[in-house]
């Protein structure tokens, strides 16, 4: 069975990023989206609440699922048995440092594969750090969030 793993923040996750997960999806036997913790971001959402969003920004796909993790990436791709860990870019600097992440997660653990795939054009804007900022605002970012999730972030006063 072909695993891939979609790691990240996710605070929160958006429709940019089930997009990707929708493209990975066709592609391998079984997605898990990682909620992922980096001691060193400060987060606008509690890992539980980033969770849930993913769970419900990823709901109806059947080969995908959702988990949290605070350990390293490199070690939850062996705990997995992953194929390949699959990250989007949506320009030059993001795809910099995902290479750059490749590199050191490939030093660590030689069985370690990415696969670094371009964000569709649609949601070449769509990102996290859009979202956060745009509730910092009190915009509204329902057109960047699945209605459920942005549902699910109004009940948590977060909108």
């Amino acid at each position: 069975m072909k695993i891939a793993i979609v790691p990240g923040s996710f605070d929160p996750m958006t429709l940019g990023h089930r997009a990707l997960i929708e493209r990975v999806a066709e592609q391998y036997d079984q997605v898990v989206a990682a909620v992922m913790v980096n001691r060193e971001k400060t987060y606008l959402l509690s890992i539980e609440d980033r969770l849930c969003v993913a769970e419900r920004t990823l709901q109806g796909l059947p080969n995908v699922r959702v988990i949290a993790d605070e350990g390293m990436l490199i070690d939850l791709y062996d705990r997995l048995g992953a194929s390949a860990v699959c990250k989007g870019w949506r320009d030059e600097k993001d795809l910099a440092y995902e290479r750059e992440m490749a590199e050191w997660n490939r030093a660590h653990n030689p069985r370690f594969v990415t696969e670094l795939l371009r964000a569709d054009e649609a949601w070449a804007d769509c990102s996290s750090t859009r979202v956060r900022a745009m509730l910092k605002r009190g915009e509204n970012p329902a057109h960047l969030l699945h209605a459920d999730a942005y549902s699910y972030l109004k009940e948590k006063n977060y909108v």
